[in-house]
């Protein structure tokens, strides 16, 4: 069973988030809140199919970065952090859409994937103006702002969730990258000297 999951982790991810989405559309009435989110949920489907499949390529060069050759069966493997954080960052504002908190912490996780995408052009010096997943990435991070935006206009949220939901995005958001450096054998703190060095390196091309 372990190797199943491990094998398959993007598949069974997928079908459980068009199980949600199955799910969500027989509910009558759902909060705009639960509608971004359930929007989010679909975004995040195409874009784990889009950086790691079709076209794909994310994790290679992640492998480039950390000078570390993974084998098919880690690829696969390291899916399971991811999954298991988009499950949580997508169940925790639907089922708790009165509480701003978890609703701005899946608005940052959206920005914030535009972001790195983007600046993963520069950072691997790609020589086309793409990173694998930076199309959806860039659509999380319009919904995202949308979010942030009808949070703000309907004054749904205080300051303080504003500074909780980047904070936790950032734990939470961490913890899977340690979860995914332990999996191929390198520190989570050395992943900045990695991306110094990734840096320094492409200048001096």
């Amino acid at each position: 069973m372990g190797k199943f999951i491990r094998r398959y982790a993007l598949e069974i991810y997928t079908v459980l988030a068009m199980l949600f989405m199955v799910v969500t559309s027989f509910m009558i009435v759902l909060s705009t809140i639960r509608l971004f989110v359930v929007v989010f949920n679909f975004l995040f489907i195409l874009h784990e199919w889009e950086e790691g499949a079709y076209p794909g390529g994310f994790v290679d060069l992640i492998s480039s970065l950390i000078e570390v050759d993974l084998t098919d069966d880690l690829r696969r493997a390291s899916r399971i952090p991811t999954g298991v954080f988009l499950v949580a960052v997508t169940l925790l504002p639907f089922i708790f859409d009165s509480i701003p908190l978890f609703s701005v912490t899946i608005a940052v996780f959206g920005c914030f994937e535009g972001f790195v995408h983007v600046m993963g052009i520069k950072i691997f010096g790609l020589k086309k103006k793409y990173t694998p997943g930076m199309v959806t990435a860039l659509m999380e991070a319009v919904v995202g702002i949308g979010l942030i935006c009808y949070l703000a206009v309907n004054h749904l949220a205080a300051w303080y969730d504003y500074v909780g939901g980047i904070l936790l995005f950032f734990i939470c958001f961490a913890s899977m990258q340690k979860t995914l450096t332990l999996m191929v054998g390198i520190r989570y703190r050395d992943m900045p000297k990695l991306i110094k060095k990734q840096i320094k390196r492409m200048r001096e091309r």
